[in-house]
C-alpha cells in the first residue's frame, strides 16, 4: 500500500468517526427543533454527502477485492481439477505395479502396495519393494507429491472462500449503513426544500439526455458525449451502468466509451498519471473532491462539470462555483 493510500485510509477512518460524532450530536437537535434553520440543514446535507460518497468508494474498493478473490478461487479449482486428473492417473499406475507384482509371485510386494492407503507410507516402505524400477519409484514419489499438492490446494481454496464470505458479510453491513445514511440525507434535503432554501451544487440537475456542445475533441469529446448522454440517469450506489451510475462508475464508463480503460474507484483513478491543476483544466479531465477523494466528476469547460451526484439524484451538469470548487483537491487527464 502506498504512503498516499495509507494516509487516505487514516483520513477516512478519522472522517468517519468525526461524521459519526457530528451525526450523533446534531441530529437529535434537528429533531428537537420543529423548524431548523435552512443553513443548518444544508450544512448537514453537505456532511452526509461527503460521508456517503466515501462509503460508496470504500464499497467499490471492497467489491474489487472480492472479485479478485473469486477469480483466485476459480484458478485454484482449475488447478485442483488438473491435480485430481494426475492423481487418478498415478493411482492407476500404482495399481498396475501391484498387478505386475502379483503376476510375478512377489506376494510380499503386492501385499505391501495393496495394504497401504497413504502413498507417503508406501514410500517409506519402498526400499523393501525391490522389484520396482527407479522410474517406477520416481512415479510413486510423484504420486505422493500429487496427493500433498492436492490437499494443499483444496485447503487454500477453502481458506479463500472463508475470507470471501467474511468480506461479503462485512460488505452487507457496510451497505446497510450507507443506505441508512443516504436515506437520512434525502430526508434532510426534503427539509431544506420545504424551508425554501436552494441546495448545494450536488443537488442541482439537468434535463434528461443532453448533448455536449463544448470545445473538447478526440477522446475527451467521446467521453463527454457519453457522460452527457447519461444526464437524467439515476444515481445508483455502486452503479457502473447502463441503468445507474455512481460518480466513479460514470467516469469509468465514459472514458471506456472513448476507448480508454481506467480503474474503478475514485481512489485508484486519482492514482493515474498526468495530474492537472485547477488552472490548467481542460474538458474531459476528471476532477476529484473532498480530502478523502470520495467524489469525482468530468470537467466540461466554462466552469461546468458533469457527474453522478448522490443518492436520490441523477447524472447532471453543475456549475463548479456553486459548491464544488471549495472542495476541489486535484484532477487527472486520462
Amino acid at each position: 500500500m502506498s504512503d498516499h493510500a495509507q494516509q487516505r485510509k487514516m483520513k477516512r477512518i478519522t472522517a468517519g468517526l468525526g461524521a459519526f460524532a457530528v451525526t450523533s450530536l446534531v441530529l437529535p437537535t434537528a429533531v428537537a427543533h420543529a423548524e431548523p434553520e435552512p443553513e443548518e440543514v444544508e450544512e448537514r446535507i453537505d456532511e452526509l454527502t461527503e460521508e456517503s460518497s466515501t462509503l460508496v468508494q470504500d464499497y467499490n474498493e471492497a467489491e474489487e477485492e472480492l472479485d479478485a478473490t473469486g477469480k483466485r478461487i476459480e484458478d485454484l479449482e482449475e488447478k485442483i481439477g488438473d491435480e485430481e486428473d494426475r492423481y487418478e492417473e498415478l493411482r492407476g499406475e500404482v495399481a498396475q505395479y501391484a498387478s505386475a507384482a502379483y503376476r510375478s509371485a512377489d506376494l510380499d510386494a503386492t501385499t505391501t502396495i495393496m495394504s497401504v492407503e497413504d502413498p507417503e507410507d508406501l514410500l517409506d516402505q519402498s526400499a523393501d519393494v525391490s522389484y520396482l524400477s527407479e522410474n517406477q519409484k520416481a512415479e510413486l514419489d510423484e504420486f505422493a507429491g500429487s496427493s500433498e499438492r492436492l490437499i494443499n490446494l483444496k485447503k487454500e481454496a477453502e481458506d479463500s472462500r472463508d475470507k470471501a464470505k467474511e468480506k461479503s458479510d462485512e460488505l452487507e453491513n457496510q451497505k446497510n449503513d450507507v443506505e441508512d445514511k443516504l436515506a437520512e440525507q434525502e430526508e434532510l434535503l426534503a427539509e431544506l426544500e420545504e424551508a425554501g432554501s436552494s441546495a448545494s451544487g450536488a443537488a442541482q440537475g439537468s434535463a434528461a439526455g443532453a448533448s455536449y456542445n463544448g470545445s473538447a475533441s478526440g477522446d475527451a469529446r467521446a467521453a463527454l458525449d457519453f457522460a452527457y448522454s447519461k444526464i437524467g440517469t439515476p444515481y445508483q450506489w455502486g452503479g457502473t451502468g447502463p441503468d445507474g451510475y455512481d460518480c466513479s462508475g460514470l467516469m469509468q464508463a465514459a472514458w471506456g466509451a472513448a476507448g480508454a480503460g481506467i480503474p474503478r474507484t475514485t481512489y485508484s483513478q486519482f492514482e493515474m498519471p498526468n495530474k492537472v491543476s485547477r488552472a490548467d483544466l481542460q474538458p474531459g479531465d476528471i476532477m476529484f473532491f473532498f480530502d478523502d477523494l470520495g467524489h469525482n466528476g468530468m470537467y466540461a469547460g466554462n466552469g461546468r462539470m458533469v457527474h453522478a451526484p448522490s443518492s436520490g439524484k441523477t447524472v447532471s451538469e453543475v456549475n463548479l462555483a456553486d459548491y464544488w470548487d471549495q472542495h476541489f483537491v486535484g484532477a487527472v487527464r486520462p
